[in-house]
Order: structure tokens, then sequence, then C-alpha cells
């Protein structure tokens, strides 16, 4: 295991300054995080938190943005972004004797960038073609797709990147307007992780303190949905197979059963050993990709499956998903299977520690999530006290019909099968 001290340190503004000290390694990757993303945005603002990420890199009153990417990748380093539901984060990560460099990097940008007319004309463009290319991509419009069926009518199903329509409303005024209203201190957390001393960096990110805008954390819209059945979205497209989405709606981040849930999840579809990998491709060869994944927001969450398909193949997958499910929430795995499960998924958590970019981003996650950092050994200790028994009491509690969406993009134009009555067992 790496020694790792953690330390966060909330300055007079609010500001939430945090480190993960790792001094033997030989970088440091520094991030600001928002705890604002698209779930924040009214309809008519759909895609501002994104729109605002590209443009945080179109240049300051010091820097254009070819300086700015010169200036980090002139020192060997990278710098990236992304929106996420309930979340912004911009980040670099460069050998740790440039640290001050980045640091002043991405504070001019959070603080000084321009939001010049010219920039959002060009970066609303860029950002059409990036949903073109997105949409292009079967596998990535199925999960817009599932997210509007899991979520409708609700920010959760919007697209993060806004739509064309919608982009067009993003003017400089409504921008810069949000931005002021959720984008201030005690919404903002500085994250350092690797070869970095924490008081060091607490001085010299107090020096910009004064400059960042007050303002309140976000509130976000409750998640509900009322459904009493499965919901089924078929979009034809021209394709070789059937990209199928199969979403279930769960429980939130801060629920303790998310433990179970996440063991759940790598037994049942995460990694080539799962119940469904072997199933679907290691026994019948019926599919290539396979997996699911878990994710979890402040009061919702979701378990979602993945699969390609031939078309003719689309009922069978379909019935031998629902087969595992239903067996899952009959009796409980053994106890081999669960223990197997719960060493992956901390192995898992083990070895995206050890990178200096994954632990700043597991540091600004527990942040934004929780308020708090918690104890990477708390963690560890949770995952590998889950039971058999709690196992299957999620299996039990979140594959219900009530909780599923399936989206399938596809050259079928029409199912010849009932989605609802594929599942029935699970009623």
């Amino acid at each position: 295991m790496l020694a790792v001290t953690h330390t966060v340190t909330r300055l007079s503004n609010g500001l939430a300054v945090a480190t993960a000290e790792m001094p033997n390694m030989a970088s440091v990757c520094l991030g600001v995080w928002v705890g604002t993303g698209s779930r924040h945005e009214p309809a008519a603002l759909n895609g501002a938190a994104h729109f605002i990420e590209h443009l945080l890199f179109k240049g300051t009153a010091r820097r254009t943005a070819r300086r700015i990417s010169e200036e980090v990748e002139g020192l060997g380093g990278q710098l990236n972004a992304y929106t996420s539901e309930d979340h912004t984060c911009f980040y670099a990560r460069a050998r740790a004797d440039h640290r001050a460099t980045l640091l002043d990097v991405i504070m001019d940008m959070r603080l000084n960038s321009r939001f010049a007319p010219a920039d959002l004309v060009k970066e609303r463009a860029v950002i059409k073609e990036e949903r073109m290319m997105y949409r292009d991509q079967p596998p990535h419009l199925v999960q817009e797709l599932l997210n509007e069926t899991l979520w409708p009518e609700h920010p959760l199903g919007r697209a993060i990147e806004g739509t064309p329509r919608s982009l067009d409303r993003l003017t400089r005024p409504r921008l810069l307007e949000f931005l002021r209203a959720n984008y201030g201190a005690e919404n903002t957390c500085i994250v350092a992780a690797g070869n970095v001393r924490h008081e060091e960096l607490v001085q010299e990110v107090s020096r910009h303190m004064r400059r960042f805008p007050a303002g309140a954390v976000p509130v976000s819209e409750p998640a509900v949905s009322r459904q009493d059945r499965p919901r089924v979205r078929l979009h034809t497209m021209a394709a070789e197979q059937t990209q199928l989405a199969l979403g279930l709606r769960t429980t939130s981040r801060h629920d303790e059963q998310r433990f179970a849930l996440r063991v759940l999840n790598a037994l049942f579809g995460e990694c080539m050993s799962s119940r469904l990998f072997q199933c679907l491709r290691e026994d019948r060869g019926i599919a290539y990709d396979v997996h699911s994944a878990a994710s979890h927001f402040a009061d919702t969450g979701d378990m979602v499956v993945y699969a390609g398909v031939d078309d003719d193949k689309l009922p069978q997958v379909l019935k031998l998903i629902a087969r595992e499910m239903h067996r899952l929430t009959l009796r409980p795995p053994d106890l081999g299977e669960v223990r197997r499960a719960r060493d992956y998924v901390i192995g898992q958590f083990d070895l995206a520690l050890e990178g200096t970019e994954a632990h700043m981003s597991w540091v600004g996650e527990q942040l934004m999530g929780y308020g708090q950092l918690g104890s990477p050994g708390m963690v560890r200790e949770r995952f590998g006290a889950v039971t058999p028994g709690e196992v299957r009491r999620a299996a039990a509690d979140f594959f219900r019909p009530e909780r599923m969406s399936v989206a399938l993009v596809s050259p079928l134009r029409r199912l010849s099968f009932d989605v609802e009555q594929v599942f029935g067992c699970l009623a």
C-alpha cells in the first residue's frame, strides 16, 4: 500500500483545499471541483455546465487558449476536464516541481476566463459536433436514450451536453449568470494528489481566495419516478447489431445498501468472471460486449446492463438476463462467489488509488458527494463485510419490473416480443 496522508482545510470564504500527500510519487494532479452539473440546470439552460467547462479553456486576460495548452503541455503535462450530472472538474497533471505553474493556470482559467462572444459562437458549434459524433455511435446513443427513459422529464434524463435547441439559447449573459449563481467558493474544492505538501498548497490557494465569488450550494430537483412496469424505448437506425441498455433505478450514495449493490454488480455483470459474461459470452457465444455498471447520485442511483447482440438473438439475451436476475432474487450466492466479488471490488478500488489522477478524482468525489473525506480503510472494511444475504436482498429490492427501463438502438423497426412478459418472473 502507498503511504498517503489526506487533509482538508476549509478557508474563511468556504473554499475547500484538499490534498492526498503521496511523497513517493514524481507527479502531482491538481483539480478544481465544482458541485454543479447538468442536474442543476433548468430545462431552458440544458447544457450550460458543459458549455462553461468548454469556455474555461478558451482564454483569459493573460492567456490565449493556445497558451493555456502550451504552458501545461510544454512541461510534459496534460490538461483536461469533464462535466457530470452533479459536478464539474477541470484539472492538470505534471511533474511535482511544476505544481505552482499548474495552479496558476487552472486558477486563471477559473477566475479570469473571458467568455468572449466569438468564442461562444465557435464553441457552440464544436459542442454540436461533439453531440453528433456521439449520436452516430450506437453504444453512446443507447445510453442517452436510456437516461431519457429512466428519468423522464427530469434533469438526469437530459443530455449533459444539451441539445442543438438548448445550446442556441445559451447566450453569454445567461451563461455568466449561471456561473455567478452556481460556481461560488462554498461550492468549490481545490484538490491535489501526489508529491505535494498540504500547508504549502493552502498558502498558495489562499492568495486567490478573495477573488472567488460567493454563492450558495445549488439545490437539485429530487428524482421521483412513478412507474409500475418496464419502460421500453426502441430507436431504429442502420447498424450491424442491436445495442441494449437495461437500467434499474437503485439507491443513493448515502444509502448503506450501496456496498451490497456494488458487490452484486461485480458478481452479476461487471467483470469477465461475472454471471452475465459467463452465461452470454463464454457459455453461449451470443455477445461480445456484455457488462454492467452501477452509479449513485445524491438521492437515487442506477444499475445498467449493456450488451451488443445480433438482432435475432435479442429475445434470447433478454430472457437469459431475466433468468440470472431471478436466480439472485431467490437465493443468496454462495460465500465463495461473494468473497471473489468482494475481493475484486476492493482490489479495483486499491488499484485506482495508486495513480495521482485517480486519487485526485476519489478525493474530489468524496468532497462533492459527502461533504467530507472518508477513509479508504473504511471503504475496504465495508465492502469486505458484505454478506451473501445482503447481496440477495439488494437483488430482490432492485431487480424489479417497476424499476426497469430498456433502451434499444437497432435495425429492428418493432419488437416481436413483450419486454414486460420476459421479465414477468421478477414481479
